[in-house]
């Protein structure tokens, strides 16, 4: 048998081009010595197959429209809309927020966050809107994550759910890691297990079937209020991961086109990295949400 099909039998996780790739670089070794791809392979031989790390590609600067809510030498305040990915991605290598900014800020983004998240310091979902905040500099990008890792920047989230929290507020304490049953999920968990998560809630608005809730996050983990809000037993309205779509809701989001979690990131504050300012900004909810509300209103 060859080579190459021999690996690809026995190494499934990798394609057989692949591995005839890795052969071809010499980073497929036997007694010392590289072979190629279509040598003969014996009962009892032993390889051994070296995997560099993945090249993060580098991204490219388009001109992508962008809401700029700030802007000063050290960093950038954006109100992203839902639907842009924040940085590339398999499945998203252009048309994100990175893209956008490389061309806006002519490259000059701070190199921390690697050739494919130039100063990205934080992120919200793709299909949450609303704003945050992108460091130009390296002192701003170094600045900005320890209040991100010390948990003092302010941020509050609206989001639309189903039913009405009782109580009206309060305070979900937990510890949130990937699900055990959907790795591409988050899931709660016992104490000690994944990451420590709090979350306030404040009930703003009652309205048919629903409420408009306001999230101020006191820690900031992956789809940490969509995750907080279903274990709540009120998971966001349009979430298609965390969310069942409830009876009578799904004419109401056709007729909308409303196709996203209602979940809106609507204020930003912390202090200036570089000159100490306490900065805060404030953005408000978007079309599609006011529309929903509207819909919703008793």
């Amino acid at each position: 048998m060859r080579l190459d099909k021999a690996l690809a039998e026995l190494v499934p996780d990798l394609s057989r081009e692949r591995l005839k790739a890795l052969i071809v670089e010499g980073q497929v070794m036997t007694s010392g010595r590289a072979p190629n791809p279509s040598m003969k392979v014996a009962v009892g031989q032993a390889f051994a197959i070296a995997v560099p790390p993945p090249v993060e590609a580098e991204a490219v600067a388009q001109d992508i429209p962008l809401a700029i809510v700030h802007e000063d030498a050290e960093l950038i305040v954006i109100d992203k809309p839902a639907g842009l990915v924040v940085h590339p991605a398999a499945g998203n290598l252009d048309g994100t927020l990175v893209n956008a900014l490389l061309h806006h800020c002519q490259g000059q983004l701070s190199g921390i966050g690697g050739v494919a998240r130039p100063g990205i310091v934080h992120r919200i979902d793709k299909d949450t809107s609303g704003l945050l905040v992108v460091a130009k500099s390296d002192r701003a990008h170094e600045g900005l994550s320890k209040q991100f890792k010390d948990h003092s920047i302010d941020r509050l989230y609206a989001a639309i759910v189903y039913g009405v929290p009782q109580p009206g507020a309060g305070m979900v304490d937990t510890w949130i890691g990937r699900s055990d049953a959907d790795r591409k999920k988050m899931a709660v968990h016992r104490e000690g297990r994944g990451k420590h998560a709090v979350t306030h809630y404040r009930t703003v608005q009652k309205l048919r079937g629903a409420a408009l809730v306001e999230c101020r996050l006191e820690t900031g983990r992956t789809h940490q209020v969509r995750v907080h809000m279903a274990h709540l037993g009120h998971p966001l309205i349009g979430d298609p991961v965390y969310g069942r779509e409830r009876k009578g809701f799904k004419s109401i989001l056709e007729t909308l086109g409303f196709k996203r979690q209602a979940l809106h990131a609507k204020r930003l504050g912390f202090i200036h990295p570089v000159t100490g300012e306490s900065l805060s900004f404030d953005s408000q909810i978007p079309a599609d949400m006011q529309e929903l509300l509207s819909e919703l209103h008793v």
